[in-house]
């Protein structure tokens, strides 16, 4: 991957506020879910409740697919990504407080969330390969990139 394409893959997820993450449940079927997320880069976080049936599938099968897609009004403008990454559960105290930090300046409303911190599952998307849609260069235009 080049340095173009990093910054523009970068600069995708810092512009969108939710992706749609899929995991994979026990009995082997994808369960898609909407999470907002902030990115540092190419890593992407998200919070999501320690019970949730997300954290219980990435606990089980770390291997994860997202899509994000900046808001377009028509087709001719679209952007965003798809990814196929594996997720890992924070738990160190340091990249915790980075996460949340990243959080609260992009989602200032989290600041007034009061929740137990063990209520909450955080986890880091390392990508492995990132398919870079680009409607504005023709009609389903993508590129793809191996990490």
């Amino acid at each position: 991957m080049d340095k173009a394409q990093r910054k523009k893959i970068a600069d995708i997820l810092a512009a969108t506020a939710d992706m749609t993450i899929a995991t994979v449940r026990p009995d082997g079927w994808p369960q898609a879910t909407t999470v907002s997320f902030v990115s540092d880069g190419l890593d992407i976080y998200f919070v999501t409740g320690a019970q949730s049936q997300k954290a219980k599938n990435i606990a089980r099968n770390n291997k994860v697919s997202l899509t994000v897609d900046r808001p377009y009004k028509t087709w001719a403008a679209i952007t965003g990504i798809s990814l196929g990454g594996t997720a890992t559960r924070i738990t160190a105290e340091d990249e915790v407080a980075k996460i949340e930090q990243l959080m609260t300046k992009k989602f200032p409303q989290t600041a007034d969330i009061s929740m137990p911190e063990d209520a909450l599952a955080f986890f880091k998307i390392t990508p492995r390969v990132i398919s870079v849609l680009d409607y504005t260069k023709g009609f389903g235009h993508t590129d793809t990139v191996a990490i």
